[in-house]
C-alpha cells in the first residue's frame, strides 16, 4: 500500500478536525458551498465522490459482468441484508434506545423524530460510497457494480413502501429528483466515463489500465478526505452545540453498522464467498444513501427537525465506522477463498467455494 492508504485513518481523522475547525472559523464559506445543490444533492460533494469512484469504474470489465449470473450468492446476500434485515433492525434499535434507554433525557416528540431519521437511513442502502469501500478492500469491481445497480432498481419500488410502513405514514412522498440525480451522478456518468477511458487505454496497450488506475489512487484518497472536511464543516456548529444529542443518536447507528456487518460477514463465510465478493457485500449493507435519507427527512419533518438531525449524524459517523470495517475486512482475507487467480498464502487451507467461478 502507498503512503495515503497506509495512513488513511490518520488523514481522515485530521480531515474531521479540519472540517470542524474550518466550519467554525469560516461558516459563510461552508454555507455557500452547501447552497450549491440540486434536489438535495450537493454538487461539490458529488464531484469529490465522482473523483473517488471513477478509478474503480475504469476497472469494470463488461465481459466479466455477464458472467456474474454464475455466481449469484453474493448478490442474493446483499439484497437480503439490505431489504429484509437492515430496515427492521434499524427501526428496532431506534425504538430500544429512544423509547427506553435514553427516554429520561429526551422528550417524546424529539425521540419519535430521531427514530424516524434512523429508519430513513436504514431503508436507504448506499450507492456512491460503496465503490470507495469496495476499492479499499480490493473488491471485484464488476460484481460491485451489479450489486449497486440491482440495489438501485429495487430502491425505486421498495423504498417508499418499507419507509411508509416503518414510519407509520400513508402519504410518504419520495423525492424522485434526488434518487434519480444521485444514480445518474454516482453510477451512470462515472460508469460511462470509466468504460470510455478503459476502451482508450486498451487500444493503446493491454497493460495500460493498471498503471493508469494506480496513478489516480492518490487523487481518489484526496477526494475522500476533502469530502470528510466538507461534511464535518457543514455541521460544525451542530456538533459543538449539541454534542450530547449527537452522541445519543450515534450509539444505535454505530451498533447497527457493526451488527449488520457481523451478520453479513458470518453469512458470507457460511456461503463460502470469495474475498473480493464477500468484502463489498459486508460493507454495502452497513453504508447508507444519506442524500436520499436527508431529503426525505427534510420534506416530511422539516429542515430543523430531529429526523433531519438524525440523518445528518448518520453522515458524520459513517466514514470513521466504515474505515474501521474496511480494516477488519482486509485483515480477514485468510478466512475467505481468494479472488480468482490469486494464490492462497502457504499453510492456510482454502475454503471450498461452492459457486461456479467465471
Amino acid at each position: 500500500m502507498g503512503l495515503f492508504e497506509r495512513f488513511l485513518s490518520v488523514w481522515v481523522g485530521l480531515g474531521i478536525l479540519a472540517g470542524i475547525g474550518l466550519g467554525v472559523l469560516a461558516p459563510d464559506a461552508f454555507r455557500a458551498i452547501a447552497a450549491l445543490e440540486i434536489a438535495h444533492v450537493n454538487l461539490v460533494v458529488a464531484v469529490l465522490i465522482w473523483l473517488m469512484i471513477y478509478p474503480m469504474m475504469i476497472q469494470v470489465d463488461w465481459q466479466a459482468v455477464k458472467d456474474i449470473r454464475r455466481r449469484p450468492r453474493g448478490l442474493a446476500l446483499t439484497l437480503v441484508v439490505n431489504w429484509l434485515v437492515k430496515p427492521f433492525t434499524m427501526a428496532a434499535l431506534g425504538v430500544l434506545f429512544f423509547q427506553y434507554v435514553f427516554a429520561p433525557w429526551v422528550d417524546p416528540q424529539s425521540a419519535s423524530e430521531y427514530i424516524a431519521g434512523m429508519i430513513l437511513l436504514g431503508v436507504a442502502p448506499c450507492t456512491a460510497m460503496v465503490f470507495v469501500w469496495s476499492a479499499l478492500v480490493k473488491g471485484d469491481p464488476n460484481y460491485t457494480l451489479v450489486q449497486v445497480s440491482v440495489n438501485d432498481l429495487i430502491m425505486v419500488v421498495a423504498f417508499a413502501p418499507i419507509a411508509a410502513f416503518l414510519l407509520g405514514v400513508t402519504d410518504l412522498s419520495v423525492p424522485w429528483q434526488t434518487l434519480l440525480l444521485s444514480t445518474l451522478l454516482y453510477v451512470v456518468l462515472p460508469l460511462l466515463a470509466g468504460v470510455a477511458t478503459r476502451h482508450v487505454l486498451l487500444r493503446r496497450s493491454r497493460d495500460a489500465v493498471g498503471p493508469f488506475v494506480a496513478r489516480l489512487k492518490p487523487w481518489s484518497i484526496i477526494g475522500l478526505i476533502a469530502t470528510v472536511v466538507l461534511l464535518f464543516g457543514f455541521q460544525a456548529r451542530t456538533i459543538l452545540e449539541q454534542p450530547l444529542v449527537i452522541g445519543m443518536i450515534a450509539v444505535p447507528l454505530v451498533l447497527q453498522s457493526y451488527g449488520i456487518f457481523l451478520v453479513t460477514f458470518v453469512a458470507a463465510r457460511a456461503l463460502k464467498l470469495r474475498h473480493d465478493i464477500a468484502g463489498p457485500a459486508c460493507l454495502i449493507g452497513t453504508s447508507n444513501f444519506f442524500e436520499l435519507a436527508v431529503a426525505v427527512a427534510i420534506s416530511l419533518f422539516g429542515l430543523h427537525s430531529g429526523a433531519a438531525l438524525a440523518t445528518v449524524v448518520g453522515v458524520l459517523v459513517e466514514v470513521p465506522v466504515m474505515l474501521s470495517l474496511v480494516a477488519i475486512v482486509n485483515r480477514s482475507r485468510h478466512l475467505f477463498a481468494p479472488p480468482a487467480g490469486e494464490p492462497r498464502a502457504p499453510g492456510v487451507a482454502t475454503p471450498v467455494n461452492t459457486e461456479t467461478r467465471a
